[in-house]
């Protein structure tokens, strides 16, 4: 009962702002059909070959890093409610213009607009939960949020598969439309909508004023950031190859597998946040965190059995919980009032060069290597990244505590 009454208490005390602003992401991310499919379109439907098809996909990695770094600098210039009203707005017709262009250098083009302009939307929000959010419950609130990103992320592929089935052009107008209600309901709830107090905002920050960029301290920090992001996004890409190819798993059983994932995060998130809130400091959750997902990757070089890859998951589930929200805090905490944005899109820098880096490294160190030296050498690099946070954080937040009960 004691475990039950934690969990509903996680949910407890979030403002309506903060509800607001998962399920527009909800709404939002649940239409995110075209990226899970697009190398399946570009191979099969245009008849592109793999190299044209990386290419392709490799402008979706650069137009990430442009919309999270402009995305953070515009949303300080004009403000977030702008700034997320515009990215899903423009966002509409861009996906609609996507079958339009079949050709290799027109795809890539269309499609590296299409993903800076979507990408603005990321720092902007993160700001808007920042400044909504209340001072107390600011991680169950970004949390909160990347419950709507993993539910939407489920939703979305799955809808994504049976409409491809019929046409892909479904795909994109599903996004388009998606995008547009989001921006509806965005725009009709937070127009005139008042921020909470920026003196009870501020008493937990470190009110930085210079840039992020010339911040040493934070540098520091999001380049630990890109390297866990680095070592953590072999989930999307590196595992599911070696799940095909060592495990013998079959695409529905890799499907499975990755959707056991997003179950472990929808279920446990805010009752595993809500734990780390109130009992550990921020440098030990982010470190048992990260180390957590370093084990997850190491034992997948002892074995390639079922219990193994489940028992992987789990762990790797229950370290992306106690990181990934928490990321997002510090930088909260390390801003100020008038470069949240900017720090937010430094951090989402970081996340997206993950996407460009993490394919060729990993696919490359499994080549020439093998998996086991992979996974091995990944659960290492984690293990240095946690240290690495056990040190930065408190030298950057003068160790500080997200609650005054935090006891570890």
């Amino acid at each position: 009962m004691k475990l039950l009454k934690i969990y509903t208490d996680s949910f407890s005390g979030l403002s309506k702002e903060s509800w607001m602003l998962a399920i527009v992401m909800l709404i939002n991310r649940a239409g995110s059909m075209v990226l899970p499919f697009l190398g399946v379109y570009m191979t099969d439907h245009l008849g592109f070959k793999l190299e044209a098809a990386g290419l392709v996909l490799s402008c979706f990695g650069i137009g990430s890093v442009l919309g999270s770094w402009l995305g953070g600098w515009v949303t300080d210039k004009i403000g977030e409610f702008k700034v997320q009203s515009l990215s899903l707005l423009l966002s509409v017709p861009l996906f609609c213009m996507i079958p339009l262009f079949q050709t290799e250098i027109g795809l890539a083009t269309i499609i590296l607009l299409q993903s800076t302009v979507s990408e603005f939307f990321r720092p902007a929000n993160s700001v808007a939960i920042t400044k909504y959010a209340k001072p107390s419950n600011m991680t169950r609130s970004f949390s909160l949020n990347r419950m709507a990103v993993n539910l939407g992320f489920s939703i979305g592929p799955a809808m994504g598969g049976i409409l491809s089935a019929i046409s892909y052009d479904f795909l994109f107008y599903s996004n388009a439309i998606a995008a547009l209600i989001a921006g509806i309901v965005y725009i009709s709830f937070f127009r005139n909508r008042k921020y909470r107090n920026d003196e009870e905002l501020g008493l937990k920050e470190i009110k930085s004023t210079i840039s992020p960029y010339r911040d040493g301290k934070f540098l520091l920090f999001s380049f630990l950031c890109m390297m866990f992001s680095i070592c953590f996004f072999q989930l999307l890409n590196t595992l599911t190859i070696f799940y095909k190819t060592e495990a013998n798993l079959t695409q529905q059983g890799i499907g499975y597998l990755l959707g056991y994932s997003g179950f472990i995060i929808v279920l446990l998130e805010m009752l595993l946040v809500q734990i780390a809130d109130t009992r550990f400091r921020l440098k030990f959750t982010l470190f048992i965190g990260t180390l957590l997902c370093g084990i997850s990757f190491a034992i997948l070089g002892l074995s390639s059995s079922i219990f193994v890859l489940v028992l992987a998951m789990t762990i790797l589930s229950v370290g992306e919980i106690w990181t990934m929200p928490f990321m997002s805090t510090i930088t909260a905490l390390r801003s100020g009032p008038n470069n949240k944005g900017a720090y937010m899109g430094l951090l989402g820098i970081g996340f997206s060069l993950s996407f460009i880096i993490t394919p060729y490294v990993g696919t490359y160190i499994a080549q020439e290597k093998g998996f086991t030296f992979l996974w091995f050498g990944t659960g290492i690099l984690m293990a240095l990244t946690a240290l690495g946070f056990y040190f930065t954080i408190p030298w950057m937040l003068g160790d500080k505590k997200v609650e005054e009960s935090s006891s570890i």
